[in-house]
């Protein structure tokens, strides 16, 4: 009985011993950490056009003060309530700073129920598409923000992530598109889910 238990014990020694000399001869693997903008990525981004403005001829404020029309306050409370009923969910939208877009992303957020609204220069219609896609990268895996801009930026970003340039989108005043981005690296690219007009919109709720 000694002698099996005895040649059992160096059995396991000399594999424990083996094993140990595995190990070191083979290097454990780096681990890699990937920065947000590397590799692959998900996010949804819902582009709405901002509602109906007042007319550059009509109006006395400069361009980036004018407001939505009494009208395009109104149709922007159905659409927004159209996308609340069809089953929208985000926690954050932002905006251009220009006034009418501001005042579609407030009329937004409050039925929406967004918790989360916040002003980036970026989306302004001479504004940064890299330093857009910089801040939406760091927004993490399966964010789902609401952008609020202009023409023709909007569509252009979109075609960018399409990786199009001659695809002809349009996207009307309170239009909503959904973009989903499928990575940052080693540019942006992704597709285009769907697109939304006004009057489809409406239909839907």
């Amino acid at each position: 009985m000694t002698e099996p238990r005895r040649a059992r014990r160096q059995r396991r020694a000399f594999s424990d011993n083996k094993e140990v000399e595995i190990k070191k001869a083979i290097p454990p693997t780096p681990v890699r950490t990937l920065s947000k903008t590397a590799g692959s990525a998900k996010i949804d981004l819902f582009i709405l056009r901002h509602g109906e403005a007042g007319n550059r001829m009509t109006v006395v404020e400069k361009d980036s003060e004018r407001p939505l029309t009494p009208e395009g306050r109104t149709e922007m409370e159905k659409i927004a309530k159209s996308l609340k009923a069809i089953g929208l969910q985000t926690d954050r939208i932002y905006t251009s700073p220009l006034r009418r877009a501001r005042e579609t992303a407030e009329i937004a957020a409050k039925i929406l129920q967004i918790p989360t609204l916040g002003e980036w220069d970026e989306l302004k219609p001479d504004g940064s598409k890299t330093g857009l896609y910089r801040k939406l990268s760091r927004l993490g895996q399966n964010s789902r923000p609401i952008l609020v801009g202009h023409e023709p930026y909007l569509t252009s970003m979109i075609g960018e992530i399409m990786g199009t340039t001659s695809a002809k989108i349009v996207l009307k005043k309170g239009g909503v598109a959904k973009v989903r981005i499928t990575s940052f690296t080693p540019r942006v690219s992704g597709e285009l889910r769907w697109l939304l007009t006004p009057k489809i919109i409406a239909k839907m709720s």
